[in-house]
């Protein structure tokens, strides 16, 4: 396993270090003191995962976080912080685990292990990722992908909503981002999914908000997250 340590704090870096080198699990440790150098070394050397200080100067391992989640490829997020209150947004970038200044060596080892249930490969067939299971009238349904306009989050599960039919997934919105994303799907929102080809117009509401409208969808708009909205755009060409 390859790691990296993003903190501004020399002495943290150090710490985290030991009690990583101490699990004999990690091959290879990089430091960075900055988010723009962890980019640079990411750029050189592959991570499985990155520990992740919150608060550093400029970028802080928020923002950088949000920005390695539009990765095809990013390596697995831990945050290791001495602030708690970020925990809910560490779940908004998809953070594996959240980990509380000073380290407990059994919480890291849990993290280790979350880390190493991720990276393992996911059969998975063709024809599961060109249809998600549905239900629908107590039946299960294949609905093709390229039918799909947008997703929302229900609870514990997820609707679909094609142009005409809405049906429901017992698929978490989080694994459903991670099939659709290489088919042009895009996590707008903590609530939504979004099939960018079917956007048929962004609007700018008070605030800076934007709000989505999907072709097929009449009357339905769809927020965009403040934190999305830089990559969104980046994505519709804007």
């Amino acid at each position: 396993m390859r790691a990296m340590i993003v903190d501004d704090e020399a002495p943290a870096r150090s710490e985290l270090k030991f009690l990583l080198e101490e699990t004999g699990r990690v091959d290879v440790i990089m430091e960075a003191s900055s988010a723009r150098e962890a980019v640079e070394k990411l750029m050189e050397a592959k991570a499985d995962v990155m520990f992740l200080d919150i608060q550093m100067p400029k970028t802080s391992g928020m923002q950088l976080a949000e920005a390695l989640h539009r990765l095809k490829n990013p390596p697995a997020i831990v945050f290791v912080t001495a602030y708690s209150e970020y925990a809910l947004e560490a779940f908004e970038v998809d953070a594996i685990d959240y980990l509380m200044k000073p380290v407990d060596p059994e919480r890291l080892a849990q993290a280790l292990d979350k880390v190493q249930a991720r990276s393992k490969p996911q059969p998975q067939s063709h024809s599961s990722v060109e249809r998600i299971p549905v239900v629908k009238s107590g039946r299960k349904v294949l609905v093709p992908i390229d039918q799909i306009r947008y997703i929302e989050a229900k609870d514990d599960y997820s609707c679909i909503y094609t142009a005409d039919d809405r049906f429901l997934s017992t698929i978490s919105l989080a694994k459903l981002e991670q099939k659709l994303a290489p088919h042009g799907f895009f996590r707008v929102h903590r609530g939504y999914i979004v099939n960018l080809e079917f956007v048929e117009d962004v609007e700018v509401i008070s605030s800076g908000i934007l709000q989505l409208g999907i072709n097929g969808i009449e009357g339905k708009k769809i927020s965009v997250s403040r934190r999305r909205v830089v990559a969104l755009k980046r994505a519709l060409g804007l």
